[in-house]
C-alpha cells in the first residue's frame, strides 16, 4: 500500500478538519495509507509553493522519516507549483482534484463513465502542462535534403501535447454528445409510457447503492467506501398501489466537487434533473449530515433541480439513537441494512404520485377490447377476468389514459 502525506493550507475559507478528514478517506478509497498530515494557517497561500517555506521543510522530512512516496494536497494546484513541490519535498505531488480523478479512473466500468473521466482529465490536464512538463525542449521542424534541409525550430512538445489534447476532448465530446442522445431517447420513452423516475441522489458513501439493492433487490455494488458507484443504475419498482416507477441510483457527491468532473458527469447527474422525485440520502450516523446535504443542495441547484419535488432521507438510523425529526420535520428515517423505515419511505412515494394515476374497475363488451391496451402498456392490470357480458379489468392507468375507458366504468 503506497504511504502518503497530506497537506493543506488553512485559510478560514471552510472547516479544514472536516476537509482533511474527507482528504483522508479519499486516499485510503484510492488504496493508499496517510502516514502525516500538515497543515499551516495561513492568510495567503505562497504564490510559487502553496506552503511556506518552513512547513514544507517539515513535510520533507515526515516524508522521508516515514517512507511517504506521495504527497497530496487538499487543494488544486498549478502546474508550476507541483514543479516546484516536487523539488522541494523530493516525492511526487498530486492535488485533491487528481486525487479524485484517480479514484474515478479506477472505478468506471461503463464506457460512458470511462470516457466522461478521460474527457474530465484531459481538461484538468491541458492548462497545466507548461509546468508538469519535464522535457518540453523543441522538436525539429523536419525535412529532408540532409543539413540544409531544415524548416525552422518546429514546435515544442508542449504546443503539441497541448494540440494532441484538444483534439481528443473534441472527440471525446462529440461521443459523449452521441450517448446522451441515446440516453434523452431512453427519457423520452420512460415520459411516453409514464412512468415516474425516483432519482437517488446524496453525499458519496451514504448508502445510496444499498437503499436501491433493499427497495429492489437489485445487485448494485455497495461497498464502504467513497466513490463506489460512478455509473447511474436503473431498477424497476411497483409501488403498493400497483403503479410501476424506475429508481436511479447517481454518482455520490463531495464537498467542492472538482468543476470539471461536474462538468464531464452532468449527463449522468442529469437523471436527476429530469426525474420527478429527489431522495436526497445521507448519513444520520455522520455528525457532518448537515454539511452533506449543504453539498447535495448546492450541486443539485447547479445542475437545475431546484424545481423538483425533493425529500431527505437519513439513512443508517439503526447505527444512532438520534431522531433526525428533530431538526427536520420533513425527513425520513430508514435503514438500508434493516429495513426499518423503508415501507414508510414507499408509501409516501406512492401518496406523492397519485395524482398521476387512477384505479379503475370497467367491464369491456368483447368488441371492444382493444381499449384494454393503454392499461396492459401503460398502466398495471391487478385483476382480469372473462364475464358474460364482457372482460372485466381492475387495474391502474395514467390519467391521461382515463378518457378510454369512461363508457366502461363500473
Amino acid at each position: 500500500m503506497t504511504k502518503v502525506i497530506l497537506l493543506a493550507a488553512d485559510l478560514g475559507e471552510y472547516d479544514i478538519e472536516r476537509s482533511m478528514s474527507e482528504l483522508r478517506a479519499l486516499a485510503e478509497s484510492a488504496g493508499m495509507e496517510p502516514v502525516a498530515e500538515v497543515v499551516q494557517k495561513k492568510a495567503a497561500i505562497e504564490k510559487a509553493t502553496y506552503l511556506g517555506e518552513g512547513r514544507l521543510a517539515e513535510a520533507r522530512l515526515l516524508a522521508y522519516n516515514l517512507q511517504a512516496e506521495l504527497a497530496i494536497f487538499d487543494c488544486e494546484l498549478s502546474g508550476s507549483q507541483i514543479r516546484n513541490l516536487e523539488q522541494i519535498l523530493e516525492v511526487p505531488v498530486i492535488d485533491r482534484t487528481m486525487l479524485i480523478l484517480e479514484i474515478f479512473a479506477s472505478r468506471a466500468t461503463t464506457n460512458e463513465g470511462k470516457l466522461q473521466t478521460e474527457l474530465a482529465t484531459l481538461r484538468y490536464r491541458l492548462p497545466r502542462l507548461q509546468g508538469l512538463g519535464t522535457s518540453l525542449g523543441r522538436q525539429g521542424g523536419g525535412g529532408e535534403g540532409g543539413g540544409g534541409g531544415r524548416r525552422g525550430a518546429g514546435e515544442s512538445k508542449l504546443e503539441y501535447d497541448k494540440r494532441h489534447i484538444r483534439r481528443r476532448i473534441d472527440a471525446l465530446s462529440e461521443n459523449l454528445a452521441e450517448m446522451e442522445k441515446r440516453r434523452a431517447e431512453t427519457r423520452k420513452s420512460r415520459a411516453k409510457n409514464g412512468v415516474p423516475v425516483i432519482a437517488l441522489v446524496g453525499y458519496t458513501n451514504v448508502g445510496k447503492s444499498s437503499l436501491l439493492n433493499r427497495l429492489c433487490g437489485a445487485e448494485v455494488m455497495a461497498a464502504d467506501m467513497l466513490f463506489a458507484t460512478l455509473d447511474p443504475t436503473a431498477r424497476k419498482f411497483t409501488l403498493p398501489s400497483g403503479q410501476n416507477a424506475i429508481f436511479i441510483d447517481t454518482v455520490g457527491f463531495v464537498s467542492r466537487l472538482p468543476h470539471n468532473l461536474v462538468e464531464a458527469f452532468k449527463s449522468t447527474l442529469e437523471e436527476a434533473r429530469y426525474a420527478d422525485i429527489i431522495l436526497k440520502v445521507c448519513d444520520l450516523a455522520d455528525e457532518e449530515a448537515a454539511a452533506q446535504l449543504e453539498v447535495t443542495d448546492q450541486v443539485l441547484q447547479q445542475i437545475g433541480c431546484a424545481e423538483i419535488t425533493q425529500l431527505t432521507v437519513y439513512n443508517k438510523c439503526d447505527c444512532v439513537q438520534t431522531n433526525a425529526m428533530l431538526f427536520d420535520k420533513n425527513a425520513i428515517q430508514v435503514s438500508a441494512a434493516t429495513g426499518e423505515g423503508l415501507d414508510a419511505l414507499v408509501q409516501l412515494l406512492d401518496e406523492k404520485l397519485a395524482d398521476r394515476v387512477r384505479n379503475i374497475e370497467v367491464l369491456l363488451p368483447y368488441d371492444k377490447l382493444a381499449a384494454a391496451t393503454p392499461m396492459r402498456e401503460r398502466g398495471t392490470v391487478l385483476q382480469e377476468e372473462y364475464r358474460d357480458g364482457g372482460l372485466y379489468l381492475k387495474g391502474i392507468v395514467k390519467k391521461e389514459d382515463f378518457h378510454y375507458f369512461e363508457s366502461y366504468l363500473l
